[in-house]
């Protein structure tokens, strides 16, 4: 794995102020969001790219939110956020617009995701593994809900830090789907 590591850079933000620094790996620029330096033990948020939820604010998920929840433990507890670029549970944006067309249509997310020809989630989290041990980190506090990411950090986690997000009426079967089908701890 060939990657390529950014300077890190002062990013003042509604949250707070923040350190940033970027991992290239191939066509994906992902990036690290920390406050204070990384420790030992960190507390972790693997967060992927939403950009219906992160930026446009999208109701259909609870991506957006937790993003939010994260970067507020952040700036009150210390911490980083690993910002992944693969977008739409990695199969991409232009995919994740169809999947959402197809939603439109009454199917769920994964039977969406299903009929596009992908599995319910394409994300891989080896960049983490590289990331971490660029800083020197050997034990986490994981803020997720996602059984896929506590099992592949298992070994490394102190303690889970569940986000609980309220549901709207837009994405309470996004939610149900998410709990019942991939097992998130909701």
């Amino acid at each position: 794995m060939q990657i390529q590591i950014s300077n890190p850079a002062y990013l003042p933000t509604k949250w707070g102020d923040f350190t940033i620094q970027s991992f290239k790996e191939n066509e994906k620029e992902h990036l690290c969001v920390f406050k204070n330096k990384p420790k030992n033990t960190l507390n972790l948020r693997i967060h992927s790219e939403c950009l219906t939820g992160d930026a446009l604010r999208s109701l259909k998920c609870d991506c957006g939110e937790q993003l939010d929840f994260s970067l507020q433990y952040m700036q009150k507890y210390g911490g980083m956020i690993i910002y992944l670029r693969q977008e739409g549970r990695g199969i991409g944006l232009f995919n994740k617009v169809n999947a959402y067309a197809l939603q439109d249509k009454g199917l769920d997310t994964i039977e969406a995701n299903h009929q596009l020809g992908f599995k319910a989630d394409e994300r891989s989290y080896e960049i983490v593994e590289f990331i971490l041990k660029h800083y020197g980190i050997t034990q986490i506090n994981l803020l997720s809900n996602n059984p896929e990411k506590l099992n592949f950090l298992n070994e490394k986690i102190v303690l889970r830090i569940p986000i609980i997000i309220t549901p709207n009426r837009f994405n309470t079967q996004y939610l149900s789907i998410k709990q019942s089908q991939m097992g998130h701890l909701l």
